[in-house]
């Protein structure tokens, strides 16, 4: 799917499962790049870590389908865009997050950090690179991601990003694409 040159967007390009051989577990690898106006933004780039496939906005457990999602400021108990915790504890709660939004019967679909071979149901986690299936998540490197992305779309945004949780971001989008072939 390709960048539509403007606002702010980050690009996820799924591009492999992996299977944890311990216990057969799998999760979908790919990565990803913020855009501002179809540049890409230096410095917030990675790997992404998502729940098995196939993709379906009708059914739990999975990952998203293909698309383009609006973004918005996440209001709940677990995640905030807005006054998350400052605690990088794993279980301290209202841990940063972005929702993403129009995922068919799907809610709170998130990017949020992640921890060890991923902390997600249906949700995005951002890491720095999983090599192979033993390769763990740290949440420490994982939330600092997410802060990062969520830093950046505030200030290239400006006076149009939200000053509540709960409301949509204007101008902002999540652009997923599917493992090739």
């Amino acid at each position: 799917m390709p960048i539509q040159g403007s606002g702010w967007e980050i690009h996820i390009q799924r591009t492999l499962v992996q299977i944890r051989q311990s216990d057969g577990k799998p999760r979908t690898v790919g990565t990803y790049q913020v855009y501002h106006n179809g540049t890409p933004v230096p410095g917030l780039t990675g790997t992404t870590a998502e729940s098995k496939g196939p993709s379906s906005n009708a059914v739990k457990n999975v990952r998203i389908n293909p698309g383009r999602y609006p973004l918005a400021t996440q209001d709940g108990g677990k995640y905030a865009t807005i006054g998350y915790t400052g605690n990088a504890n794993p279980a301290a709660l209202r841990r940063p997050g972005v929702e993403l939004l129009n995922t068919g019967n799907r809610s709170e679909i998130l990017i949020h950090p992640g921890i060890g071979f991923l902390a997600s149901v249906g949700c995005i986690n951002l890491c720095r690179i999983l090599p192979n299936e033993a390769e763990p998540i740290s949440f420490g490197g994982s939330r600092n991601r997410v802060i990062a992305i969520i830093d950046d779309m505030r200030a290239f945004l400006g006076a149009a990003f939200p000053t509540r949780n709960g409301r949509p971001i204007p101008n902002a989008f999540a652009v997923i694409d599917e493992v090739p072939g």
